[in-house]
């Protein structure tokens, strides 16, 4: 089968919806399919052998531009092809990653109206080489702000559209009003050029058809997997038993500050723990500010011996961190559709402290175990349970081992290209998802 899978650059930033759609796609090819990952506006960074194709189309420049000028909805294609030269998106993508979603509305809006936004050049190109090119069976839209060209695609390529959800809310929350409900309702009016839809958790799945106003009964499931063989080499390493992690983007919505302020609660409640804290994660220019803001906590409480932040990684520094913690903690207050860092720290024996909301619930139930939840929002109940998991050694080995044994046995990279093979299959023969 060919699969082209349309996939939106993160200005430079490691991206959790760009790392999984980089596995799976590595994970389709594996089983013999032909599968390729298309970037648009910047190209995509991962941490692990990028499958994705050394061309980028909608180029940010170009898009950018065709929104403020006319005169760029008309230039020729071998002037739009230097603006979408990789090597210039990627000097450009150095400023445009602290970009707001708030500055992006009009542009949002234009490009969520397809055939009548100022991009479709951009949609006809991507169109015409698809179908030259490629003559792929199934073309997968990484996420529901791409699918104002599934009308074009489908009908210029003559191939089923299917969209991934995964993370659209959080973008389209931080719009102004106005254009937060004109992006909602062009999306729930894309949603019949959309064959499927596919999301990571159930409670997604329910969470999206809502706010997006998208019929539930076309969006699937299909829960994440990642590739173990990559962490599957740090899994055996010897833990200090008292270091407690955090590995997520750096900023308010996952939570960054609710950890440390129960870490520092916590060493003050219970001194005899000596428990330590390690974070890492992309920290974006535009939330270095809160970053220092965490810092300053630290030092006011004379803790800074016992913590390290270390820059975000490339995946064996990301290894090598997954071996150097014991409990891996991200306390989000944003509504996580995957949670790839708990498959991560499963992966490498490190068990999990998770609000229990979004996915989590879903990943610990199917594990057996692999962890703890807390009450989301309770900052009492988030201290004793890290008292609690940090009592005793035992107690965070045997949580590992049931998260570990998740991984090898079901979430990983394999089985989610071979569900997403099945959900492909059901939708070209008819079935309901």
């Amino acid at each position: 089968m060919k699969i082209a899978y349309i996939t939106a650059g993160a200005a430079g930033m490691f991206c959790g919806s760009c790392l999984n759609d980089n596995t799976l796609v590595t994970a389709l090819c594996a089983l013999g399919h032909d599968a390729l990952l298309i970037p648009t506006y910047t190209p995509i960074r991962t941490d692990e052998m990028s499958q994705s194709l050394d061309r980028v189309f909608f180029g940010g420049i170009n898009v950018y531009l065709q929104q403020k000028s006319r005169f760029f909805r008309w230039t020729p294609s071998f002037f739009d092809r230097l603006l979408d030269a990789p090597f210039l998106l990627r000097w450009v993508s150095r400023f445009a990653s602290s970009t707001k979603a708030e500055d992006l509305g009009d542009l949002t809006i234009s490009m969520l109206k397809g055939k009548h936004g100022y991009q479709v050049k951009e949609a006809l190109k991507l169109a015409a080489w698809l179908k030259k090119e490629i003559k792929p069976d199934v073309i997968h839209l990484t996420n529901a702000l791409l699918s104002g060209m599934a009308d074009i695609l489908s009908n210029e390529v003559g191939t089923p559209v299917v969209c991934s959800l995964q993370g659209d809310d959080i973008f389209l929350n931080a719009l102004p009003e106005h254009f937060r409900t004109k992006a909602i309702d062009l999306i729930s009016t894309n949603s019949s050029l959309v064959n499927r839809y596919v999301a990571s958790s159930y409670f997604y799945a329910d969470s999206m058809a809502s706010y997006l106003k998208i019929p539930r009964e076309k969006i699937g499931v299909i829960q994440p997997g990642i590739n173990i063989k990559y962490h599957l080499a740090g899994s055996n390493a010897q833990k200090a038993g008292n270091v407690l992690g955090y590995f997520a983007r750096i900023c308010p919505e996952k939570g960054f500050h609710n950890l440390v302020n129960a870490w520092i609660a916590l060493r003050l409640k219970n001194q005899n723990l000596k428990v330590k804290f390690k974070a890492s994660g992309w920290l974006g220019e535009s939330n270095k500010q809160y970053y220092l803001e965490q810092y300053n906590k630290i030092k006011d409480a004379n803790l800074l011996e016992d913590f390290e932040h270390c820059e975000s990684p490339d995946l064996q520094s990301k290894i090598r961190f997954f071996d150097g913690i014991d409990l891996l903690c991200v306390p989000t207050e944003y509504l996580e559709p995957k949670g790839l860092y708990v498959l991560e720290a499963w992966a490498q024996n490190v068990p999990v402290l998770q609000p229990n909301h979004a996915s989590f619930p879903e990943l610990l139930n199917k594990a057996g175990g692999g962890g703890w939840l807390y009450a989301p929002g309770n900052q009492q109940e988030l201290i004793e349970k890290l008292e609690f998991a940090f009592s005793s050694s035992l107690l965070l080995k045997q949580q590992a081992l049931l998260g570990h044994n998740a991984v090898i046995d079901y979430f990983n990279s394999s089985r989610m290209a071979e569900e997403t093979l099945s959900f492909y299959h059901r939708m070209l023969s008819g079935d309901k998802v």
